[in-house]
């Protein structure tokens, strides 16, 4: 008989670097491969319960591998109760700061409870939080895209996957690049596809103005992170006067950063990135918040365990997919139609060992 409360008994981090089959071009660079910390949280239950996070960079990866490791030896012992064991952590770190590797560190592990919770259950974490698996949204990332060399690319996602939306990335050169980009992108794609532009904080709010201005007449569904993430009165004050939603969230952190952004009216829409709103625990609280605040609410990476919480989520709008770990999972994520479904039991994550131990690096 399985007990009503598991056990940690013990926590693991591995890094892994894939390469990627579409590497991203932003406004500061080329990201052509991705860094992974892989994360094991076992329980007494004989189930382990699983997570990943991009780190960004491959020098990120040695250190929250070892603060995982580290944060997970005071966990063992300890019930696996995600919201009992989210604000033990917040004591902990509360002096320290959330920001940076211990919030992605904490968020990470709080994935992976939630895995080994809904293997436990033998089923999706989605049914655990009160939804059922469903067909979501999702648009299709790239980077820094041509509309003739990418064609074959853009196509293929449009009529061969169904995605009903594509998001490029901006900022990379002037005002005339930008412009010549999507300009040429939304006449490849027509007028029913969603286009979004992310321009990864690289402007300042009156530059980000000049080419929202600019960029107006291409029916763009949202303007992604115009000016740097920590600029909230900027990204107000540019809202006001955009004819383009404002999208933001993936650099804010923990509910606390939401909620600090909503009040300064710092955007249109938001999307949370769960390895840094605090994992599922985190997430589900910023739900509540875009609810009551009327927000349409889309996520950030991590696709596995988006798909299980969008579902619950009141203001659900886009699923964003960009695969980092298929490489290295038994069974990487399918899009239907454009459309992303939950699977479980857990999040569905299961490594494959194989390609792991190709990839693992120390």
């Amino acid at each position: 008989m399985v007990k009503s409360v598991a056990t940690i008994t013990g926590v693991a981090a591995r890094a892994v670097v894939i390469p990627m089959k579409r590497p991203l071009r932003n406004a500061f660079g080329v990201i052509d491969s991705g860094p992974l910390v892989l994360i094991d949280v076992t329980t007494d239950q004989g189930v382990t319960g699983h997570s990943y996070l991009f780190a960004y960079a491959r020098l990120a990866m040695k250190p929250l591998v070892l603060l995982i490791e580290e944060i997970g030896r005071d966990l063992t012992g300890k019930p696996l109760a995600p919201v009992d064991l989210m604000a033990a952590m917040d004591a902990k770190f509360r002096l320290l700061g959330w920001q940076g590797l211990v919030g992605m560190a904490v968020s990470g592990l709080d994935l992976a409870f939630w895995d080994a919770l809904g293997q436990i259950a033998g089923k999706p974490v989605v049914e655990l939080l009160g939804g059922s698996a469903r067909p979501m949204r999702c648009y299709d990332s790239y980077g820094v895209v041509d509309s003739v060399k990418d064609e074959r690319a853009l196509r293929h996602s449009v009529h061969e996957q169904g995605f009903r939306g594509i998001k490029i990335k901006g900022g990379h050169g002037d005002l005339a690049t930008d412009e010549a980009m999507v300009k040429g992108v939304r006449a490849l794609l027509g007028p029913d596809i969603a286009l979004m532009l992310d321009f990864n904080q690289s402007l300042a709010p009156a530059e980000a103005d000049r080419r929202i201005a600019r960029l107006a007449p291409y029916d763009l569904t949202w303007i992604e992170e115009p000016v740097p993430q920590e600029n909230l009165s900027g990204h107000a004050q540019v809202r006001e006067r955009s004819e383009i939603p404002i999208q933001a969230g993936e650099n804010w952190w923990f509910p606390r950063g939401f909620a600090e952004a909503i009040a300064a009216q710092a955007t249109d829409f938001i999307m949370p990135d769960l390895m840094k709103v605090g994992g599922i625990t985190g997430w589900l609280n910023v739900s509540g918040q875009a609810d009551a605040a009327s927000i349409p609410m889309s996520s950030h990476i991590l696709p596995e365990a988006s798909a299980h919480v969008l579902p619950v989520t009141p203001t659900a709008h886009w699923l964003e997919v960009l695969d980092f770990a298929g490489a290295i999972l038994a069974d990487p994520i399918q899009i239907t139609d454009g459309t992303l479904t939950a699977r479980g039991p857990g999040l569905g994550i299961a490594w494959n060992e194989t390609a792991v131990a190709k990839y693992q690096v120390q």
